[in-house]
C-alpha cells in the first residue's frame, strides 16, 4: 500500500479570502438586526402616551418637583 499524497494547503491570500466572506455575512447580519431593530422602535412609539407615563411616574413618587 502506497501512501496517499495529501495536496498542499491554499495559503496564499487566506486572510484575504476569509475576511471578505465573514465581512459579507457581517453586512448582511447588521442590516437584518437594523431592520428588526427600526420595527420595534416604530412598534413601541406607534401606540405609546407619554402623558399616561407621566401619571404613572408622578403617582410613584418619581418627581420630586411635581405633586
Amino acid at each position: 500500500m502506497a501512501p496517499e499524497v495529501l495536496p498542499k494547503p491554499r495559503m496564499r491570500g487566506l486572510l484575504a479570502r476569509r475576511l471578505r466572506n465573514h465581512m459579507a455575512v457581517a453586512f448582511v447580519l447588521s442590516l437584518g438586526v437594523a431592520a428588526l431593530y427600526k420595527k420595534a422602535y416604530a412598534d413601541f412609539y406607534r401606540n405609546y402616551d407619554v402623558m399616561k407615563d407621566f401619571e404613572e411616574m408622578r403617582k410613584a413618587g418619581i418627581f420630586q418637583s411635581v405633586k
